[in-house]
């Protein structure tokens, strides 16, 4: 398995899940999660409260009671209470760059 790959399949597991907020990209809702896992391209959540009839397909996962610390996902899975995320990366800032040049 080449090294990049094998450095995105690692995660990490927190014994005591930590709080998170989930949050629509307009901000039109938001509902509390626990963050069970992470790893470089995704998380595992956990939500105590209803999801049916949110948009799912892209929102913030917010780190930080401040909202300086976040991640935008889109959803991967449902399985009951449990919701597997991706991360949605932005293009690299240095193609951008080496683009002007």
């Amino acid at each position: 398995m080449p090294a990049e790959k094998e450095q995105e399949d690692r995660r990490v597991t927190f014994e005591h899940p930590l709080p998170a907020q989930m949050m629509a990209i307009d901000g039109t809702w938001r509902r509390a999660c626990t963050l069970k896992e992470v790893s470089n391209v995704g998380a595992t959540l956990q939500v105590e409260t209803s999801i049916e009839g949110l948009t799912l397909n892209e929102f913030f996962l917010l780190l930080s009671s401040t909202g300086l610390a976040y991640r935008r996902c889109q959803l991967e899975r449902v399985n009951g209470e449990e919701l597997r995320v991706s991360f949605i990366r932005e293009k690299v800032k240095a193609e951008k760059s080496s683009d002007r040049s």
